[in-house]
């Protein structure tokens, strides 16, 4: 399913989604979670980049599998170790993509004002900073993270 798109590897062009929606789910993410003023404008946002950006990242990590073992599964010495390499990011960007997201998605809910209530958050405003610091901390785990593989797949590719 991962393998080929029009004839051409998966991988080098699914990647491009997830190069682009995660580092936006980060920035909407930290600007909903530090600029409240904000928060009407970023949540259609916030909701659509953390339902996208995840998938995004799932269809790479699979792609990346199917790519390696149609035509790298043989690579060994250096090449074999910056695919090796490339490859150890794909879990922990996965993993904390879907952290990201689901505290995004609570942290949208959370400050939703319910029917009954006009302009306070739902659970109170202690758990919204603590949604809000959690964002915070798994929006840098995840830019880290997409940094690393991208820079990582690129230096597989060009041999830098």
């Amino acid at each position: 399913m991962f393998d080929q798109i029009l004839g051409l590897p998966a991988h080098p062009l699914i990647i491009h989604f997830a190069v682009v929606l995660t580092p936006l789910l980060v920035l909407t993410a930290a600007v909903y979670a530090l600029a409240p003023r904000w928060r009407t404008h970023a949540a259609w946002a916030v909701v659509l980049l953390s339902l996208a950006a995840p998938g995004a990242v799932f269809a790479a990590k699979e792609s990346g599998q199917s790519l390696k073992a149609a035509r790298f599964a043989t690579a060994d010495g250096e090449l074999g170790a910056r695919i090796s390499t490339h490859q150890s990011f794909a879990n922990p960007l996965l993993l904390s993509v879907l952290g990201l997201a689901a505290s995004a998605l609570l942290l949208v809910y959370a400050t939703r004002p319910a029917r009954d209530s006009v302009g306070r958050d739902r659970f109170g405003r202690t758990a919204t900073l603590a949604l809000s610091a959690v964002t915070l901390v798994l929006a840098a785990v995840a830019g880290y993270y997409v940094f690393r593989a991208g820079d990582s797949g690129a230096r597989a590719v060009w041999g830098m």
